[in-house]
């Protein structure tokens, strides 16, 4: 098994991480909390959030030729180039639209309407937006679900699951880079090579949301038809998504103005804000980078940048679960089982499932609170997570998902805490 545990920054390089995000140590009130909910939308960068506002507050409709409005217009291109750069992307069409979620449902629509084939196949782990939009444009266009199962011994899928179900027949591959409960990686570079060896103009759509702030994303070494993220669980802010399409894909009917080029996808006046926004967070991680390489190359260094967050998390992963001299670690405190636990560690995003015994999962939840730690309940009773915990064989979760701007501190902390409510539900059932 590949045990790579990863490697932490300085903590002079970490203490600088912290101090360029809002709220890690403490919560707006000014209260001391660890934000461990990062799946569910990140901790904010600074000077994201900063941008987004800065530029969002000046007036001018970005389809003008006066300077400022070409000053909106140099904003929107950049951030635009940025988009491709975070993906390697070349060619093709950027989409911004209000969630990535709505632009999945777009992108399905546009593919399945207008390729010929009689069946979609996806993965019972995919998030709602997408799987949904799966399971409509099937139902509406008279065309086969077929789903991938899960392996509950990785967490993730197995690429033969994927690879079988695909004949000269499908008309699309919908996949999910990691999932949002386990963490666990697709390997999708395998994925993709097998399946387009079955059908080689297969169309592939992929959900990249919760993979993106931990791991790079390279789509010429992967080539994708449909890839989207969402800058609010990659340090930036709500009320945007960004999408690349192919060039194949760009130019499918869709939504459009009947005036706009045959590859335009947005629909309304650009908001000029989500471009400012994504091109600070690739600022930011091309900072990280260059703490590692001279290279001044701005792909170079944002992907010198994304692995040496993923290293850090990587080991943050490996002392959440193995402890330290400190702190025992999850797998060794009494009363708490890892779900979906692994040990190769590098296919694995920084996303635990735990269980803590004699507590209902949403019960937890709310005993991590009072000690100023916040975690998210994974339960049968949520349409988002439903379909994926049955395929488990599991009822619910508590999901544990820190970010690179924590610590090794934090994460014993973390194991403290957790440590302090197992022993305080043992002696009480024991009682």
């Amino acid at each position: 098994m590949n045990t790579d545990k990863g490697q932490l920054f300085s903590a002079e390089l970490s203490r600088e991480i912290k101090d360029r995000f809002y709220y890690v140590d403490h919560d707006p009130m000014g209260r001391q909390r660890l934000f461990f909910e990062n799946a569910g939308g990140s901790l904010r960068l600074k000077a994201a959030v900063e941008a987004a506002a800065k530029v969002d507050a000046v007036p001018d409709c970005p389809e003008r030729i006066h300077e400022v409005a070409r000053c909106l217009q140099d904003v929107q291109a950049r951030g635009t180039e940025d988009v491709r750069l975070l993906l390697n992307a070349k060619g093709g069409a950027v989409y911004a639209s209000l969630t990535a979620s709505g632009a999945m449902f777009d992108m399905m629509r546009a593919v399945t309407e207008n390729v010929p084939g009689e069946n979609i196949v996806t993965t019972v782990l995919e998030h709602p937006s997408a799987y949904d939009a799966a399971s409509l444009y099937a139902q509406r266009l008279g065309k086969e679900l077929r789903v991938a199962y899960s392996n509950p011994e990785t967490g993730g899928i197995d690429v033969d699951a994927v690879v079988r179900l695909i004949d000269e027949r499908t008309c699309v591959l919908s996949l999910i880079y990691a999932s949002n409960i386990s963490g666990a990686k697709l390997d999708l570079e395998e994925v993709v090579r097998r399946a387009r060896e079955v059908k080689p103009d297969l169309y592939v759509i992929v959900d990249a949301v919760q993979h993106a702030p931990h791991g790079l994303i390279d789509v010429h070494k992967t080539p994708v038809d449909g890839i989207n993220i969402a800058p609010y669980k990659f340090f930036g802010c709500r009320g945007s998504g960004f999408s690349w399409l192919s060039e194949r894909a760009a130019v499918l009917p869709h939504h459009k103005l009947a005036g706009k080029k045959a590859d335009f996808w947005d629909l309304g006046s650009a908001a000029p804000w989500q471009f400012a926004a994504i091109t600070e967070i690739v600022n930011y991680v091309c900072w990280i980078g260059a703490h590692f390489t001279a290279d001044t190359d701005r792909r170079t260094l944002f992907a010198c940048g994304m692995e040496r967050i993923g290293a850090h998390e990587r080991a943050l992963l490996a002392r959440l679960l193995e402890g330290s001299d400190r702190v025992s670690g999850l797998r060794r405190l009494p009363g708490v089982t890892v779900l979906l636990d692994h040990d190769d560690l590098p296919k694995r995003d920084l996303i635990l499932a735990i269980a803590l015994e004699g507590l209902e999962h949403t019960q937890a939840v709310r005993e991590y609170e009072k000690r100023g730690v916040i975690v998210y309940e994974r339960v049968a009773s949520s349409l988002y997570s439903r379909r994926m915990l049955e395929s488990f064989g599991i009822e619910g979760a508590v999901r544990v998902s820190p970010l690179h701007c924590h610590t090794a501190e934090d994460v014993d902390r973390f194991l403290e805490v957790t440590q302090d409510i197992s022993t305080a539900f043992a002696a009480s059932a024991a009682r």
